[in-house]
């Protein structure tokens, strides 16, 4: 029978995403550090030979994931199944010596999880990348700003791209720290006391310090946990994923928002040469790649959810009764977001904008996005504030109303305003009002350098970044 995929994994994730998580990467991983203990433990002065050390670096690539299944249906025991493996094709038995199961895998699961969060802050850098050069590109492409989904007044679409940058950076920059500040649980035991590394190394402290130091400099993580249990706290999984959860709060809003102006056909994510909308509506476009990225920043509040139920909620020196949810919960959450990062850059390299509809879209609403302009103007000349606002409303509410049933083809608020003594505005004057609002997008320039300057900060830091090139989504 053929192995069921990880459809997060096989589908979205990336090829060095999936290295980092894939059941032989992870064999591989956890040899390495079982060799890595080894010279560790020679160095110190334990009775371990060259020729032993050698005999395990000859087999760790000698991966058969089937044969390791079938010691597991003997043993039930994971761990011990992987060690009885790997000393069988070294012809040794000197893996493993002062170490408990959870010292081999806590320590690889925080290494995958510590050179996950370093890939994902790459991609993250280089979405906003994009995002920077997008946002410069569109400085000038006024647009109807709408909130609660509703013409409010003008815009860049320039400002609207670096609105959702500034969410994303305001994620990236506490996952950067938490990356700098990561911490280990090192070696430390059963109970977390060190009691048989301690037996092994003779009861010498230093020796087991040094050791941890040397183990640690192998992972490449400067920090480790000064005391823990069995297990380190899962309250940091938990933190883990609410910084990737966080990461794609911003391309989620950035995608939604996409989704809504293809439907008013003011923007598109790309339509690929030969791709098909749907298989029954041969005119549909449909924005699938942005309503993925959605998906995802669901699946994240999925196993967020699940993690949150697993912090402080350890027994006395810990347990494995989070084993189950962790091992589904942490791979795939670090699979959603890498999905999630390689669908919204392609959507910033191919995305496109159509100038002439939403040209149309801010000759009709401009009248409206003025209303604020005009109710200041009509109080600088005497007019109560209040009275203006309700003057203003009705014309306005029924222009809508008028346009909506047909009963007008063209916007004419201006006109009935020009009309209305509540106002106090003749049409040379309002229209005068509604040309300088069509330019009016205040700092909006401003704020987009200011978005930009940023992101050179980050890409400075990160320049693999510039070039990153998405794997082909499907």
């Amino acid at each position: 029978m053929k192995e069921i995929l990880n459809i997060l994994a096989d589908r979205y994730a990336s090829k060095q995403l999936q290295a980092i998580w894939s059941p032989q990467g992870r064999v591989l991983l956890e040899r390495e550090l079982w060799i890595a203990v080894l010279k560790a433990q020679k160095e110190l002065g334990l009775q371990i030979s060259d020729e032993t050390i050698a005999a395990y670096e000859k087999a760790k690539g000698l991966i058969d994931l089937n044969s390791i299944k079938e010691r597991e249906k003997i043993n039930h025991h994971d761990v011990k199944a992987r060690i009885e493996e790997f000393c069988v094709l070294a012809g040794h038995e000197q893996i493993h010596m002062g170490m408990t199961s959870r010292d081999l895998s806590e320590n690889i699961e925080q290494y995958q999880i510590y050179k996950s969060l370093q890939l994902i802050r790459e991609k993250a850098v280089s979405a906003l990348v994009r995002l920077a050069k997008r946002a410069t590109e569109y400085a000038n492409v006024v647009i109807t700003a709408r909130t609660h989904n509703v013409a409010a007044q003008p815009t860049t679409l320039g400002k609207r791209l670096s609105m959702y940058g500034q969410e994303l950076l305001c994620a990236l920059t506490p996952l950067d720290e938490y990356i700098e500040n990561y911490a280990i649980r090192g070696i430390k035991g059963a109970v977390g006391t060190q009691l048989d590394l301690l037996t092994l190394f003779n009861n010498d402290p230093a020796k087991v310090a040094l050791f941890e130091e040397k183990i640690i400099k192998y992972l490449g993580i400067h920090k480790t946990l000064k005391s823990v249990g069995q297990v380190y706290p899962r309250l940091l999984d938990y933190q883990v994923v609410s910084l990737l959860y966080g990461l794609s709060s911003g391309p989620s809003n950035f995608a939604k928002t996409i989704r809504l102006m293809a439907g008013n056909q003011t923007a598109s994510e790309g339509f690929a040469e030969g791709q098909v909308g749907s298989s029954a509506m041969p005119h549909k476009m449909n924005s699938r790649s942005c309503e993925r990225i959605n998906g995802f920043h669901v699946i994240l509040q999925g196993y967020l959810t699940m993690l949150s139920c697993l912090a402080g909620d350890q027994w006395n020196e810990g347990d494995v009764s989070c084993s189950v949810v962790r091992r589904v919960a942490l791979p795939d959450s670090f699979y959603a977001i890498d999905g999630l990062f390689e669908t919204f850059i392609t959507v910033l390299d191919q995305m496109q904008i159509y100038e002439a509809v939403i040209d149309r879209e801010n000759q009709n609403t401009l009248p409206f996005l003025a209303t604020t302009t005009i109710l200041m103007e009509a109080v600088k000349k005497g007019i109560g504030r209040e009275s203006a606002h309700e003057a203003i409303k009705e014309h306005a509410i029924q222009t809508v109303s008028d346009l909506q049933k047909g009963v007008i083809e063209q916007n004419n608020l201006l006109e009935r305003l020009s009309k209305d003594n509540r106002i106090n505005l003749n049409l040379d004057e309002l229209t005068q009002i509604v040309n300088k609002t069509a330019h009016a997008t205040a700092l909006a320039k401003d704020q987009i350098e200011q978005f930009a300057s940023q992101v050179d900060l980050w890409s400075k830091r990160f320049p693999e970044a510039i070039t990153y090139s998405p794997h082909t989504i499907l």
